[in-house]
């Protein structure tokens, strides 16, 4: 699935395009289970009147055998039906599932914007299930049509009155069900939404579990997620009474029907126009009819929440990409020499800049968001306004994104460690003791970190690392960025965490490691931009001073208040 224009309903067809084969094998198997079924109450009226009536031993222990072969074929059929169904159900849901994970990873982005990483991850579980048990519930309806016209062929060969009661009715009943979805529908719909948003702010809690303990805000957290979780409970609430309703009045409708049926063949058996066996077929039919029924009722809830569940997945997948162009690839040979004119952005006002290749280059800023914006700029999170960047003299609007930042890798300060050992964060796990990831990993200063875990560098990091300190986290982060090895490589306040003396060996370690390639330090630690080349103040969005961090401490009051102040 594409970038492009989607609706709920695109979604839903090629949630059920994708399993045509397993949808129409399930439901082929269905019909024959309802056949099956529809043909059991038929046969008991037949045993009634031949057998039992007629007081004959023989054909008794015959029809008791067709009954017996036809329940063996009414399991083997419902077996395998429901295992197909379900496949099918399972598949599409799993197919939904990659198709919203491919497009948050895009590298054009996009999908992410305006939404919590919870709400993208329940949009890709909850909302990708809902969709692929349509599959399940088309099989269902199929056989259910198939066990209702059944029905109604045998009641008419039995009793045309009773036959044209299931005819006309059926389709009656289905408009009624399909009426009293539609509020289902709506509040299924509103359910999803506020469900996906407490999620995202628990995921948004529990990120940043460290920082609320440290400000003492845990009480107010409880209390934001408690009034999210407070209007999701509410929402649910709402669909499910909405589900109850529905599911409660399409009941008694069936019930009413069913009992019209019911009553119109007692008063045909009291006229004699059928005979005993062939009310007992008639009321055995009749109460048969639930089943399919019922099915209908189960399928227009499942209908409703499927619809709405596509809609919500249709605008993660149709969401447009933050940056637009770019399918050139990156030169084999990257010199790393970048340059910016004119460029706005964020806190960024015309920026005109310069980073040699092969340099060590410091950025200090006076307002975060200049730091910020920079970052997105050269990562390509974001274009510029207006102006331009460049790699060695190529606009970054020209390349692909995915292959520029495989050539200019961005390092935030608060990227995310995964679930794993310290060495699979760090290195490929094909490539996790070779020479390089050791020498990056003690560039770092984090050969000190796997000192200290109790299996070294084999050890669990847990969840976003959680079981680091905040300073071990952002050694093993530039350890994994140094390891990576690209062209160019921007860091972002990679030692807010750590002591000055830590500090001060990293600075050396980045130096010594990157000697010959480009590397951008975006800090305004003294200790960093201390081993650096050349470093670049952006005050007021623009480059204000450029010299030696020596110089600028020297000369430049502005530069002084933000890097020694």
């Amino acid at each position: 699935m594409g970038t492009g224009e989607l609706s709920g309903r695109d979604v839903l067809s090629r949630s059920v395009g994708g399993q045509r084969r397993r949808v129409a094998l399930g439901a082929a198997l269905g019909s024959v289970h309802q056949l099956g079924e529809a043909l059991v109450p038929v046969l008991i009226g037949v045993v009634v009147d031949q057998a039992v009536a007629g007081r004959d031993a023989g054909r008794l222990v015959l029809w008791l055998a067709v009954l017996a072969v036809l329940y063996v074929c009414l399991s083997w059929s419902f077996r395998l039906g429901a295992r197909a169904g379900e496949r099918g159900a399972e598949e599409a849901a799993h197919e939904l599932r990659l198709a919203v994970v491919r497009r948050v990873l895009d590298p054009r982005g996009g999908a992410e914007a305006d939404r919590l990483s919870g709400e993208l991850a329940n949009v890709a579980t909850e909302d990708a299930k809902r969709v692929g048990a349509v599959n399940m519930a088309l099989m269902s309806g199929i056989s259910a049509v198939v066990g209702i016209t059944v029905s109604a062929v045998a009641l008419l060969l039995t009793s045309v009155p009773l036959g044209l009661i299931v005819l006309l009715g059926t389709p009656l009943l289905l408009w009624l069900g399909h009426l009293l979805s539609r509020p289902l529908e709506r509040r299924s719909e509103a359910e999803q939404d506020r469900a996906a948003g407490a999620a995202g702010v628990a995921a948004d809690l529990v990120a940043g579990l460290r920082v609320l303990k440290g400000l003492g805000a845990q009480r107010a957290a409880v209390e934001r997620y408690r009034r999210t979780s407070q209007v999701s409970l509410a929402a649910t609430l709402r669909a499910a009474r909405a589900e109850s309703w529905q599911t409660g009045l399409v009941l008694a409708l069936t019930g009413g029907f069913i009992a019209l049926i019911a009553w119109v063949g007692g008063r045909l058996a009291l006229d004699g126009s059928l005979t005993l066996g062939q009310l007992v077929s008639a009321v055995g039919l009749a109460l048969f009819l639930l089943g399919p029924l019922e099915t209908f009722a189960w399928v227009n809830a499942e209908l409703a929440q499927g619809r709405a569940s596509a809609a919500r997945i249709a605008q993660v997948l149709s969401a447009g990409p933050a940056v637009t162009g770019g399918h050139e690839p990156v030169p084999d040979v990257v010199r790393g020499e970048l340059r910016l004119r004119g460029v706005r952005l964020g806190g960024l006002d015309g920026v005109d800049l310069d980073v040699p290749a092969g340099r060590l280059t410091g950025i200090a800023v006076t307002d975060p968001a200049c730091a910020e914006a920079l970052l997105s700029c050269l990562g390509r999170e974001s274009d510029p306004e207006s102006g331009s960047v460049e790699l060695d003299g190529v606009p970054l609007t020209r390349l692909d994104p995915a292959r520029l930042r495989a050539a200019v890798l961005v390092a935030a300060h608060d990227a995310a460690l995964f679930e794993g050992s310290l060495a699979e964060n760090v290195a490929p796990a094909d490539a996790a003791d070779d020479v390089l990831t050791a020498r990056a990993t003690a560039a770092a200063d984090a050969d000190e970190v796997v000192r200290s875990l109790p299996h070294g560098a084999a050890t669990d990091v847990g969840e976003g690392g959680r079981s680091l300190s905040g300073g071990q986290r952002q050694r093993v982060l530039l350890a994994r960025a140094l390891r990576a090895g690209p062209p160019v490589l921007v860091v972002h306040d990679p030692t807010t965490a750590v002591d000055a003396v830590t500090e001060a060996r990293i600075a050396t370690g980045l130096r010594e490691f990157r000697q010959g390639r480009t590397t951008v330090v975006v800090t305004n630690s003294p200790a960093l931009l201390s081993v650096t080349d050349r470093v670049v103040l952006l005050d007021g969005g623009r480059v204000h001073a450029e010299g030696t961090h020596a110089e600028l401490a020297r000369t430049h009051e502005t530069y002084r208040t933000a890097v020694l102040a």
